[in-house]
């Protein structure tokens, strides 16, 4: 008796895996031959960002309307095609496209974002850099608010000048003052000086800040919060129009 009970169960258990995998090849054939349903654009915006539309994502899927989606058999739909569509893109930093049970047509679409604008006197000709030290045009969409950065005497930076070893260090600074509410919130402009150090203004007090080269950034932030904390409640921010952070285990003042 207990043999036969231990038999049927195995025979009903085979019977439903059978089942589920003649569902799931159904399901899987059905969907390989169903027409595209709709598309549905998915913009992640962790930032708060708005440099590409769902309109403008759709565009690119369908080469601004000429390929239609809706309706097309899965055979004429190349989803990697479309990956690479969306991410040809300047302001898509990761695409993912993919379809659903429903025949919906998928589109999630992570947003890049800069970290720095590239000052020249010409704004027209302003540009983004992101936090890989990549260029980016301005949008019409959204302006984001970003440190500008330029050579001392408004001379622009091009992008390529972050990609070196070199370049980097300076990426480095941009990122930590991004990375870090409050400095993103204070610092107003960025300069490169020409033997290659770096000052900045302020949003709240007249002092120039002589950063130094972009080496022991943190220590330097560090020493410059203790000016912030020490020297402005006391004295007030107008007192020094100069401070300079570059030297180890030094605040220098005038």
């Amino acid at each position: 008796m207990e043999l036969k009970r231990k038999a049927n169960n195995l025979l009903f258990a085979t019977g439903c895996l059978v089942l589920l995998i003649a569902l799931g090849t159904f399901a899987a054939v059905r969907q390989a031959t169903r027409p595209v349903n709709g598309v549905i654009v998915s913009i992640s915006n962790e930032f708060n960002n708005f440099f590409i539309s769902e309109r403008e994502v759709t565009s690119l899927l369908t080469r601004h309307g000429e390929d239609r989606l809706e309706g097309a058999s899965p055979a004429d739909v190349d989803l990697k095609d479309l990956e690479a569509r969306l991410k040809a893109h300047s302001f898509v930093k990761e695409a993912q496209v993919y379809r659903d049970l429903a025949g919906n047509l998928h589109a999630d679409v992570r947003q890049n974002r800069p970290i720095a604008r590239l000052v020249h006197s010409d704004t027209r000709r302003d540009s983004y850099l992101d936090a890989d030290g990549r260029r980016l045009p301005l949008s019409p969409l959204f302006t984001a608010r970003v440190v500008p950065i330029s050579r001392l005497g408004g001379q622009p930076l091009s992008a390529s000048f972050f990609q070196d070893s070199t370049g980097r260090r300076y990426l480095e600074f941009l990122r930590y003052i991004d990375e870090k509410p409050f400095w993103r919130a204070q610092v107003a402009e960025v300069f490169v000086e020409p033997n290659g150090k770096l000052s900045f203004t302020q949003q709240v007090g007249d002092q120039r800040i002589e950063f130094g080269f972009p080496e022991n950034i943190s220590e330097k932030f560090a020493k410059l919060m203790v000016f912030y904390r020490q020297i402005p409640p006391v004295l007030g921010w107008d007192t020094y129009h100069r401070v300079n952070v570059e030297f180890k285990d030094q605040i220098i003042c005038e």
